[in-house]
């Protein structure tokens, strides 16, 4: 006997679904780092261990508007920082690089006094993350990379066809017009974007076996969109002693679409006892 199928409606399904972006909370800080060629915005709120959000492509801190609030909870001093060219920070000159970018983040560290921090990067900011871990791991706690690719062949040939992501674009290009002091140039933002994400990440898995893996989550969404569904498990092999967690029901936009289920994992692993 054939199994009968069902087929979830389109409008229960999580994963398809752009919730209202929550705001930030106020700050306590903000301020700016110049470098190569680059003004990067940071900002801090809470107090306790702190922890830098990195945001994904052409997105801003402000994505992070169910993330804060929680860790600021937890006791957490956060750091946001937006990536060059993206929200409030300028792009430069210079091509964008995962490497740039974590060069960035080393500068705002060393703005703010912080010689170590942990990090929760989200798809670009979770690429950056494990570039730190590659290049710098005594300035990083611990990692939780959701939705992170770290070589050419792991994007699906199909992402950019992806239901939501329309959706998604005119409220990150909304956002932009909104935070950037150059609100026009959206449009390089996203040539920059993809000029970087054609030739990045591309590293080996040599190299990332230098990834020192029990201070490391790698989580996704089971629906994830962009990212083929076997990458986060190779990550996760490959990292020795790194974790690895699925978030059921959710896509690349997890932290949107599935927040309560994200912060407790994400904030569960900030929690745990070094192994």
């Amino acid at each position: 006997m054939m199994a009968s199928q069902t087929t979830v409606p389109a409008h229960s399904q999580p994963w398809n679904s752009l919730p209202v972006e929550r705001p930030l909370p106020p700050l306590d800080l903000e301020g700016h780092v110049d470098r190569d060629g680059a003004r990067i915005w940071y900002a801090t709120v809470g107090v306790g261990a702190p922890v830098i959000l990195l945001h994904g492509g052409m997105a801003s801190s402000d994505t992070w508007g169910n993330q804060v609030p929680a860790l600021v909870r937890s006791h957490h001093r956060v750091i946001l920082i937006d990536s060059r060219g993206h929200g409030r920070s300028t792009l430069g000159t210079k091509p964008l690089s995962y490497e740039l970018m974590e060069g960035d983040v080393l500068a705002v560290m060393d703005a703010l006094g912080v010689g170590k921090a942990s990090i929760v990067g989200w798809s670009d900011g979770a690429n950056t993350g494990l570039v730190m871990a590659m290049r710098d791991p005594e300035r990083l706690g611990k990692l939780y990379a959701f939705g992170a690719n770290m070589n050419l062949q792991a994007a699906k040939p199909d992402a950019f066809s992806a239901p939501i992501l329309g959706q998604v674009v005119e409220r990150l290009a909304r956002d932009y017009q909104r935070l950037s002091p150059t609100p026009k140039r959206f449009t390089a933002l996203h040539d920059a974007v993809e000029a970087m994400q054609k030739v990045e990440p591309d590293y080996s898995t040599e190299q990332l076996r230098s990834i020192h893996g029990p201070r490391v989550m790698i989580a996704d969404g089971d629906h994830e969109e962009f990212i083929e569904h076997g990458h986060p498990a190779y990550l996760a092999e490959v990292i020795a002693g790194s974790q690895l967690t699925i978030l059921r029901d959710a896509g690349h936009f997890a932290p949107w679409q599935q927040a309560g289920a994200f912060n407790s994992s994400m904030i569960g692993f900030l929690r745990e006892k070094p192994r």
